[in-house]
């Protein structure tokens, strides 16, 4: 079942606040990208925030492809590209997952936002081979590495909220190991006119954590360097291949 079937409503205005800094931080992260014109590819690209940023940052008619194995979010993801002259010419949307997604060689960069979590530990070495093999001659594949880093409680804490027009949006977020590596995230959002609740929608998302140590190590064991970008408290990392 696709948790984002019940939660894609929301999710567009919850995660508009982070690309405030997000946004910023990756348009400076593939500007270091040494590899020339090429395809560019947004795993796991979501409402498609990424995807204008990946074209703002790369201007040019270098090919994106947007893999986004949700039907729900590929729904406002598509509309975005849409209604943009640039994107419509653009952004390719794959209806794939980042295990099974059918790339080209010869990739300029990867990107990978708010995506690791997602992927069980065998994915994500899947992800590492992926990018060491595909990417062109000086490109990068671009995540973002976000606590936590190991199987822990996070107490239910307002995520972001949102007014538009007469309403207004809440997402409060709360956490529980549920595995060796793994956390389950409980996520309520709320709909509340003149601070009365109007609905709310619960969804829980399973999430595999890792450290930065963990993560750079299985990088290197597929020929992957993995180094910080940017600010800190932002997450992202920059993986080339060893020696480049």
């Amino acid at each position: 079942m696709d948790p984002y079937e019940r939660s894609a409503e929301y999710l567009d205005l919850m995660i508009a606040g982070t690309w405030q800094s997000l946004g910023p931080a990756l348009a400076e992260a593939l500007q270091q990208v040494k590899a020339g014109p090429g395809p560019v590819v947004d795993v796991g690209a979501g409402t498609g925030r990424g995807v204008q940023v990946i074209c703002s940052a790369l201007p040019g008619d270098d090919p994106v492809l947007a893999v986004e194995p949700s039907s729900a979010m590929r729904a406002v993801l598509l509309a975005r590209v849409h209604d943009d002259p640039e994107l419509r010419e653009r952004v390719t949307v794959l209806a794939e997952d980042a295990a099974h997604a059918s790339l080209p060689d010869g990739l300029r960069a990867m990107v990978a936002m708010n995506v690791l979590g997602h992927l069980p530990p065998a994915e994500r070495r899947a992800l590492w081979a992926s990018a060491s093999r595909r990417l062109a001659p000086g490109g990068a594949l671009i995540v973002s590495v976000t606590p936590p880093f190991a199987p822990e409680q996070v107490p239910r804490t307002r995520m972001a909220s949102a007014a538009v027009g007469a309403l207004h949006y809440e997402g409060w977020a709360t956490a529980e190991p549920s595995g060796e590596d793994e956390i389950t995230w409980r996520m309520d959002y709320r709909v509340l006119r003149d601070g009365m609740p109007l609905s709310e929608v619960t969804v829980d998302y399973r999430w595999w954590v890792a450290s930065e140590n963990r993560l750079a190590e299985e990088a290197a064991e597929a020929g992957l360097d993995m180094r910080l970008v940017g600010k800190p408290d932002v997450g992202l990392h920059l993986l080339t291949r060893t020696g480049e």
